[in-house]
Formats: structure tokens, sequence, C-alpha cells
């Protein structure tokens, strides 16, 4: 599945569609290939929408490698009066997720790729499953590269498999400075709870 973050995937086009059903929501998703997980919700995916609690009602929230959007939209629908970024380096993801923003009438999501993003947006959410794949280093560049535009009282959500390494993120982050907790231990997922880094704070 390597092309998934590849920014233009060179898989060719095989749309389909997927259904999310949360307690709270139900919405159909349109996919295709060359996506993440393109035929299910990823299950690290539904364990974090179903445990993380609801997001800040206002301010900007990041969907942090959003895929067709399963994670923004459900930002989107439980925060309303906020502004959702859904960013990820796969521009068929990209579009993928401003159809369906579009067609579930979510209008304060801004899907757009991860360059695009105005730098002096900070967030006072992040959620996230992210890349682990990409390979720890990119990993740790791409989390560092996000975590320190967090609102000095904002809180990441990111849920990671156990057999790819979340009790050695989770390590690695409270090295850095960001103080990580684990929230949600389910199957074997964990969801890292990440506060702002004091140094973040001052800035």
């Amino acid at each position: 599945m390597a092309h998934y973050f590849e920014e233009r995937p060179q898989t060719a086009s095989r749309p389909g569609s997927v259904t999310l059903v949360l307690p709270d929501l139900h919405l159909r998703l349109e996919t295709d290939s060359g996506v993440f997980s393109p035929e299910r919700i990823d299950q690290g995916t539904r364990i974090l929408l179903e445990s993380v609690p609801a997001p800040p009602a206002m301010g900007d929230l990041l969907d942090l490698g959003c895929g067709y959007g399963p994670i923004a939209l459900t930002m989107a629908s439980r925060a309303p009066g906020a502004t959702v970024w859904a960013v990820d380096v796969n521009r068929r993801s990209v579009e993928l997720c401003a159809r369906n923003a579009q067609a579930a009438a979510l209008d304060k999501v801004r899907s757009v790729h991860v360059d695009e993003v105005p730098p002096e947006v900070r967030f006072s959410a992040i959620w996230s499953n992210p890349a682990i794949r990409i390979g720890k280093t990119a990993m740790h560049e791409m989390l560092a590269r996000w975590l320190s535009r967090l609102t000095p009282d904002g809180q990441a959500h990111l849920v990671v498999q156990k057999h790819l390494g979340s009790d050695s993120l989770q390590r690695w982050l409270n090295e850095q400075g960001w103080p990580t907790e684990r929230a949600v231990s389910r199957s074997s997922y964990r969801v890292l709870r990440v506060g702002a880094r004091p140094a973040d704070r001052e800035r």
C-alpha cells in the first residue's frame, strides 16, 4: 500500500464507496484506489472516532493524513463552528475528501495539500491515524512539523497499532517534549493523547 502516500498515485482510478456509521453520524463516503483503506473504514480510524472526546467547538482543527475524509468529516460534524483542515500529501485523497465534505454539506472543511496550510494557523485539536509505514524518520518529521502548531491548550489524538510501534512513539514524543499518555487501548491499537510542548506554547 506504499502508493497511498505518494503525491500523485499511479494506480488506475477504481471509484468505490464506504459507509461510516458512528453513534452520532452516518455518512456514505466516495473512495478510490491509490488512497488509504479504500474498501472499508480502517479499524484504527474507527477506534479513534469512537473514543476521542468531542473537539473544541471553535477555532482551527486538523486531520493529519485525511485520506478520503472520515476523520475530518467527523470533526466537522461534531464541531460545526470550527474550521477543519484536512491535509494529505496524496492529491487524490485531498480531492476525494473535498467532494465528500461537499456532499455532506460540511462547508467548513478545508481539504488541502500539506504544503497549502497558511503558516500562521495553529490548531486546538489534531486527530490522526498517521502513516506509520512511511518510515520512522519521515513520520517523526511529519509529527514534529504539525504538533509544534498546537495551541497552548491544544491536544492531539493519534491512533497507532501496538505492533507498529505505539509504545516507542509515545516514548519518543515525551523525549521530544510533547507530554504524551495512552488515552485508550483497544484490540491491538493505542490512542495517544499529546499535549502542546512548553517551548511551542511560548511562541
